[in-house]
């Protein structure tokens, strides 16, 4: 595996697939400059990147107009063209968001607003009766169904990036955590595992650690990144056949979480979850000091506590499933995986819904990227070289 150079024209930290694919794109354009992917793990793809419910989603959910919103829809159709192009597996199952009583309608109209103006492919209301004809086993008063969403191992598709880079003869270097951030020289100094790689330009794509590198290179500290734990239990093999896609809820509209969802998986596997409380270990300190994170749970002290009984209680986080598909009782799930979701915190107690881009002396920094960015990454890494070329002129 090869090392990172002392010098080069273009620095990306982090291998995950937001930073992948934005080297990817900027070698490219640009195939005669020099450039590194620095990666603290010891493999590419190994943070949110592979240990999510693998989902392309088709942009539904995201205020129209907001980043999320025109990535998504333009990223998962980029991904789709990757998966068939290099090969990797991929399904276009669909998905079902389901109003579960009259009480979510409302909010049913709105999602179904949102992704008309959004442009989802395929997107079409269904009634309470017609919910079977998509999913047999799920009950509920009305959905949408979205049939271009689709399933992917994002770890592969990260991999497939790696490997793009390497026959570009791009190094990818991993267990190289950057350490410390030095703009001197007209370069970008930054202190890692195997040295110091010196850059013209760099492109921070860090997930939990892009916070505290972009204070390092002299941007603000607001917004924190925040760390939320989320497990995931897996149906019994043979109840497998009870999903045949994805069933979600009607997410709350207040949060950027979607809710505990039944999602199938490319290896087959059907998943429950995710739960979402924050995240003690190694960050409690930052995450405890941060002046939005009480003001956060002030504001969400409830929610906190039911999170809380499902990560406790697999009778509590099966029940939430029930809720959809009737027949589906505790004894049908077991343990599976745990994820960590990196989102943004504002000062003010804000969780923020949208991606974050800002800059620094000689760098980009991406500031929140949680769902959908792994489906948008292609598109997102479109829109980040737009604003780092010129760094590299």
């Amino acid at each position: 595996m090869p090392g990172a150079p002392e010098e080069c024209d273009l620095a990306v930290v982090g291998g995950g697939i937001v930073g992948l694919a934005v080297a990817r794109e900027l070698t490219s354009r640009r195939p005669g400059i020099s450039a590194v992917v620095l990666e603290g793990a010891d493999r590419v793809g190994s943070g949110q990147t592979g240990r999510n419910s693998g989902v392309i989603h088709a942009g539904i959910y995201y205020a129209p107009g907001s980043l999320k919103a025109r990535m998504c829809v333009s990223g998962a159709r980029a991904m789709y063209e990757l998966c068939e192009r290099r090969g990797i597996r991929h399904e276009r199952c669909g998905k079902l968001i389901v109003a579960r009583d009259q009480t979510e309608l409302q909010r049913l109209d709105e999602l179904e607003r949102r992704g008309i103006d959004n442009v989802v492919p395929g997107l079409r209301r269904l009634t309470g009766p017609e919910i079977a004809e998509v999913e047999p086993h799920c009950r509920g008063v009305a959905a949408l169904h979205s049939p271009q969403t689709g399933i992917v191992d994002f770890g592969a598709v990260a991999g497939a990036l790696a490997d793009e880079l390497r026959e570009r003869g791009v190094p990818v270097a991993t267990g190289a955590a950057v350490r410390d951030v030095e703009v001197r020289g007209g370069r970008v100094a930054l202190s890692h595992h195997d040295g110091e790689t010196r850059a013209r330009f760099a492109v921070f794509a860090a997930g939990a650690q892009s916070d505290r590198l972009a204070v390092r290179a002299g941007a603000p500290a607001d917004p924190r990144i925040i760390p939320f734990r989320g497990s995931y239990l897996k149906l019994a093999p043979s109840k497998r056949d009870v999903v045949r896609g994805m069933i979600y809820p009607v997410p709350d509209p207040d949060l950027p979480f979607l809710g505990v969802h039944l999602t199938r998986h490319i290896d087959g596997e059907v998943s429950l979850g995710p739960t979402a409380l924050l995240a003690p270990r190694g960050a409690i300190l930052r995450t405890a000091a941060w002046p939005g994170t009480w003001k956060m749970v002030r504001r969400w002290w409830r929610t906190g506590l039911v999170e809380m009984r499902h990560a406790l209680s697999r009778r509590s986080l099966a029940a939430e499933a029930a809720d959809y598909v009737p027949e589906l009782t505790a004894g049908d799930f077991q343990p599976y995986f745990s994820g960590v979701r990196a989102q943004a915190l504002g000062r003010d107690g804000t969780l923020v819904d949208d991606f974050v881009l800002s800059e620094t002396e000689r760098a980009l920094h991406v500031r929140n990227a949680p769902s959908p960015a792994a489906t948008s990454s292609l598109a997102l890494a479109g829109l980040i070289a737009d604003r780092a070329e010129a760094g590299l002129d």
